[in-house]
């Protein structure tokens, strides 16, 4: 495309677009008419045979004429120019003294035509040969008086002008006819031609087999899953690139101030990215399998998925999916157990005599939920080593990878689950699945595999519904918390946040210690639909990434304010210093995008209210299976049936009894008034929350 004329040197500057760069040079006038020859300027010439011819006493010299301008000098008889642009040009009659000017001549006769042959072959005789040959052309004439001929810059700008009017006009029917070949039934069809064009102009150079494993301490990387069912009905449009091993890009449709549609093209860059056509064997071949070899060595291994609901988490942890029924052969679960085996045959590790087992639980509302044992409810503590241990988790010897498909499927099917508008059956809770290594009874290594629950569930925290407002919290925490003890993992940090959540709680070994590694696998949506929500997941991938690249990065300064308004909001709803609140404090912190001071205290109230929840669950179970009371005022009753029973020991036992009942009932009573208390106030804290500060981390 010719972008200027440069008179001075005669030369035109141009671009074009090459593998989406746009580049450019400068070529000089003479260039480009050579390549181009109906662009070169019009010269001067003799008439052809059809135009009326000279008097035959009439000679003309021919000078050397210029590139740029080409006239015909007269001879010595000062016959005028035939140069059609000269001012005063005329034409000659044959057989006639130079006439005057006339509107227009008559049409020649068979005679002037002989003669005008005649005289063209004298000419070229005379002269040699003639490069302008095209008929002159009467002077136009206003009022009398002969028009100025144009320039050739000028009609060269001209030239380019109608090109450029004429190229529009063929977009404009390019468009108009891609229109009419495009089925009307798709939305947003002129994107869908936006992004076609742009992935056009791509070099592709996919992740393949043959591309070497690397190693990180913390791995993250980008699986994009293909469009479904419910997307292709819909017509929904792919808006997710991976040209290369390591970037995708978010083609993000935007519009303008006067309506007019465009692409915002965003680009981000991973360890590894894996387009809609990966496998579950691809993806954990390069992400997982190299965490294996960890906890043979003494280490602790941890490997998440992290998305919104339906981006495939469940399927690349868990495995295929045929309608409702999953293959879990071919999830990432079952495929490290597989290597687990694998290694454990191996010389140097078979001599360690190491035994395998499994567990499998999950986080829900920041309760902790057995898997393997009919959903028991599990309580999490910490020991006098500030070890922390779940109580009464169900730990599975497992001897092959059957017996681990086995415990997989029990624990799938137990999995807490709910309707969103993303998935019909979306995962409302953290599933951990871990395999353990033990020598004689002792721990010796230990792989954690977590599918977390969907991202944007944590934007569900100033909801009406009580409960949805709960899980909405405990994922937003969860997912923040679990970014900073990244944080921690990444830079040798000193404290670890791990009592931020009950997530990270039950984590904390696997953040601890130099033998420990970690991969994310943020799974995302192709559809334009979700677009804003596949941003949000690539953004924490990629804030979890950048911790990362400079482990010597100084930590930035606390927000002040934010700490100023958390002091007085303790005030007000009467918070005390323990070392969660400090935990939830750091979040704050850094991560004032995150969290609002408001939606800090929400999820202090939060907080309280499951731990006052099951204090008044156990007290309240307590007095229920007391069989103690039962036990004694039965031998009471039975007393009193004999005829002289003793009436005031009657009465004095029963008072007894029925004192201690009320001491213990009384203090249930108090617990259940604080718990509403703490209902109340949760609900007026969520009230308070800005929505705009509790996006979906």
């Amino acid at each position: 495309m010719v972008t200027s004329l440069n008179e001075d040197n005669e030369s035109v500057t141009v671009e074009w677009i090459e593998n989406g760069d746009t580049k450019g040079k400068e070529i000089d006038l003479e260039s480009i008419f050579a390549l181009n020859p109906d662009l070169a300027p019009g010269e001067e010439s003799i008439p052809s045979p059809e135009t009326p011819p000279l008097p035959s006493q009439t000679s003309v010299k021919v000078n050397k004429i210029p590139k740029n301008r080409r006239t015909i000098a007269p001879s010595k008889n000062d016959t005028p120019s035939r140069d059609n642009r000269a001012v005063g040009s005329t034409r000659a009659r044959p057989g006639h003294q130079q006439p005057e000017p006339v509107p227009a001549p008559p049409p020649p006769t068979q005679m002037q035509t002989q003669s005008q042959s005649q005289s063209q072959s004298q000419l070229q005789q005379q002269n040699g040969s003639i490069t302008d040959m095209s008929p002159p052309q009467p002077a136009k004439k206003e009022f009398g008086i002969p028009s100025r001929r144009k320039s050739n810059c000028v009609k060269e700008v001209e030239k380019l002008q109608e090109k450029r009017e004429r190229r529009r006009l063929q977009q404009q029917e390019l468009r108009e006819k891609r229109a009419q070949e495009v089925d009307v039934t798709i939305p947003n069809y002129e994107i869908m031609y936006m992004i076609r064009d742009f992935r056009a102009s791509l070099d592709y150079r996919p992740l393949t087999t043959a591309d070497l494993i690397e190693e990180h301490r913390i791995c993250v990387c980008v699986r994009k899953r293909p469009l479904n069912k419910k997307e292709l009905s819909l017509k929904d449009l792919d808006v997710i690139t991976i040209p290369s091993k390591d970037v995708v890009m978010v083609h993000e449709p935007k519009q303008k101030v006067d309506l007019t549609r465009y692409l915002e093209n965003q680009t981000f860059r991973f360890d590894y990215a894996f387009d809609d056509s990966t496998t579950n064997e691809m993806v954990y071949r390069f992400t997982a399998r190299p965490l294996v070899e960890t906890i043979f060595e003494r280490g602790m291994a941890t490997c998440f998925a992290y998305g919104q609901t339906g981006s495939g988490k469940t399927h690349t942890m868990g495995g295929d999916f045929s309608g409702k029924n999953q293959d879990c052969s071919k999830g990432i679960y079952a495929l490290a157990a597989r290597d687990v085996f694998l290694m454990l045959k191996k010389p140097n590790y078979k001599k360690l005599d190491l035994q395998v087992y499994a567990t499998f639980f999950e986080i829900y509302s920041g309760k902790v939920f057995d898997l393997l044992n009919r959903k028991a409810k599990l309580r999490v503590l910490e020991d006098g080593k500030q070890q922390v241990q779940v109580v009464g988790l169900q730990e599975r010897e497992v001897k092959c990878t059957e017996d681990v498909l086995k415990l997989i499927e029990v624990g799938n099917s137990c999995r807490t689950s709910g309707q969103t508008s993303a998935n019909a059956h979306s995962s409302r809770s953290h599933a951990v699945f871990q395999i353990i290594l033990r020598r004689k009874g002792k721990m010796h290594g230990k792989f954690s595999l977590i599918d977390l629950a969907g991202n944007e569930r944590g934007a569900d925290t100033s909801s009406a519904d009580r409960q949805t407002r709960l899980e909405g919290a405990e994922i937003n925490k969860s997912l923040l918390a679990l970014k900073e003890c990244i944080r921690a993992l990444g830079r040798n940090k000193p404290h670890t946040p791990f009592r931020a959540s009950k997530l990270t709680q039950v984590l904390r070994d696997s953040f601890i210690g130099e033998n420990s590694r970690t991969c994310m696998i943020a799974t995302i949506s192709p559809g334009m639909a979700s677009c804003e929500n596949t941003l949000n997941t690539l953004r924490y991938a990629n804030r979890v990434k950048e911790l990362t690249v400079d482990p010597s990065a100084v930590e930035g300064r606390p927000n002040v304010h934010a700490v100023n308004q958390l002091d007085a909001l303790e005030a007000q709803w009467g918070v005390g210093s323990s070392p969660q609140r400090d935990d939830l404090k750091l979040l704050c912190e850094q991560n004032e995008e995150e969290v609002s001071p408001q939606l800090f205290t929400f999820h202090e109230a939060v907080s309280q209210l499951v731990e006052m929840e099951e204090q008044v669950l156990e007290d309240h179970r307590a007095v229920f299976q007391s069989i103690r009371w039962l036990e004694d005022e039965k031998v009471l009753l039975e007393m009193t049936e004999e005829v002289d029973y003793d009436v005031e020991s009657y009465a004095t036992q029963l008072e007894q009894i029925l004192d201690q009942k009320i001491e213990i009932l009384t203090e249930l009573r108090d617990k259940v008034k604080s718990f509403r208390s703490a209902l109340q106030e949760e609900e007026q804290a969520s009230k308070q929350i800005n929505p705009k500060r509790s996006r979906a981390v």
